[in-house]
């Protein structure tokens, strides 16, 4: 059901960049409340961003105080320009511009208001003038100490108390779960929490889309806007009866070697793209896609080891294939080498096997690896998504160090999921070279940061 808000329509004193939303009762009850700050985790590409920057774009075009301040805020300064930037300037009208700084990333409105658009990677930014308005986007992925430190006093001006809008979707149960906890417990009227799914605004197809690619728990969180609890596995999509099944080596396909470089133990994880008739498997499950990645082996050196004997054990197994061969793996195998030689691990890695394999292999990696929860997502959405289907599987005994891996992971007690590196030396690594890969090359969007980190070609 549509509910037209005044200022959602294009009308003669606005621009051609306010459009009609589509627009849903909780959405009304967010914008016409009087309370100063609302908390808003909702499903993703469900108008949430579209809300906060009319509202603050009004707010200022309004604004009677003088020099009024009003800000967009995300995790980091690219994020925050990437998603508010160009708005700003769309939305605001030209007879109410003063002056558009690029470089401060400012308009000044003829009311003496600025709109600002900032990261949050030093909060203490905020401090100073008065502040009427701010917008934390993605707010659980900024630093717990955002808010209390730095920006609530800015807000708590004489005369002009200013609000603030918490949105984004959920990671975990972090200060923003405790947040909006607070927020509905609240009874002043200060407070407000609403929250809403994906599907309230998107298609049904799209959530369809969603459900093929990614698992129920990411699902849940980012188009359900639900508080998922990562404590325990890591991969908790992964079950040993489900994914380990017999798949073979297919010489006629290409080999993927992921590496992850480190010195004890030594890992590279073998992996081939197979399809249900490609993978020579009886007794195909009915829950395997068509297409599927099978971890068909694996190199696993316990202890003392480096590149160069990482990439000997590939030589010895596997070149005796003819087909193309791709290696993936850790961004930071470009920095100097775990291998105690001159040159980095990814040189390493050219120098050994271009020779063995000619111009059938080649190299890939980004300049910066994904952030962590990133990749676990991928591998979990890979191992299973919200349909019940199996997009991963592994030769149990080809490849057992990644299955201990999977199965043996574990997250920070009381983190957002990130990944418990103390629990277990042993393990992580192999996940780690795994994840590299099927996140370049299957990635899961749910909005966190990945900037600066496209692919090079090596």
């Amino acid at each position: 059901m549509n509910h037209p808000v005044e200022f959602m329509e294009s009308e003669g004193a606005m621009t051609d960049r306010w459009t009609p939303l589509k627009f849903h009762p909780i959405q009304a009850q967010l914008v016409n409340s009087n309370a100063r700050f609302r908390v808003v985790p909702a499903g993703r590409r469900s108008g949430k961003t579209e809300l906060a920057k009319r509202f603050t774009i009004r707010e200022a075009i309004k604004c009677v105080h003088p020099n009024g301040r009003f800000i967009f805020s995300a995790p980091t300064r690219p994020q925050a320009k990437q998603i508010y930037w160009d708005d700003t300037k769309q939305l605001i009208p030209k007879w109410m511009k003063v002056r558009t700084l690029e470089s401060e990333l400012t308009v000044e409105l003829v009311n003496g208001a600025k709109v600002i658009v900032m990261g949050m990677e030093r909060p203490q930014r905020v401090e100073g003038p008065p502040l009427d308005g701010i917008v934390f986007d993605e707010y659980a992925a900024m630093r717990p100490g955002a808010w209390g430190k730095s920006v609530r006093a800015a807000l708590d001006t004489l005369g002009r108390p200013g609000w603030a809008w918490f949105i984004g979707r959920p990671i975990g149960r972090n200060h923003y779960y405790r947040l909006y906890k607070r927020a509905l417990a609240d009874t002043t009227g200060q407070w407000l929490a609403v929250t809403w799914k994906s599907e309230s605004i998107l298609p049904p197809k799209y959530i369809r889309e969603a459900k093929a690619d990614l698992d129920l728990v990411t699902f849940r969180q980012e188009y359900e806007a639900s508080f998922e609890t990562f404590e325990g596995r890591a991969y908790y999509a992964f079950d040993i009866i489900k994914h380990c099944l017999p798949v073979k080596y297919n010489p006629n396909l290409p080999l993927i070697f992921c590496f992850d470089f480190n010195v004890s133990p030594g890992v590279c994880a073998i992996l081939q793209e197979q399809t249900r008739q490609t993978s020579q498997l009886s007794n195909i499950p009915t829950y395997l896609v068509e297409n599927f990645t099978a971890c068909i082996g694996e190199v696993y050196i316990p202890k003392n080891s480096n590149t160069t004997i990482v990439c000997n054990k590939l030589i010895n197994d596997w070149k005796h294939h003819t087909r193309e061969v791709f290696c993936y793996g850790d961004a930071t195998g470009g920095n100097p080498s775990t291998s105690g030689v001159a040159g980095s691990d990814w040189d390493l890695v050219r120098q050994y096997l271009r020779p063995v394999f000619g111009n059938r292999i080649h190299f890939y990696a980004k300049r910066s690896n994904p952030p962590e929860r990133a990749r676990v997502n991928a591998v979990n959405s890979r191992l299973l998504n919200a349909n019940g289907e199996v997009k991963f599987v592994l030769h149990a005994k080809n490849a057992e160090h990644v299955v201990t891996d999977l199965d043996g992971v574990v997250t920070v007690k009381g983190g957002s999921g990130e990944i418990d590196k103390k629990h277990d030396l042993e393990l992580t690594h192999l996940t780690d070279a795994l994840g590299y890969y099927i996140e370049q090359k299957y990635p899961v969007e749910t909005g966190i940061a990945t900037f600066s980190s496209e692919v090079i070609t090596l």
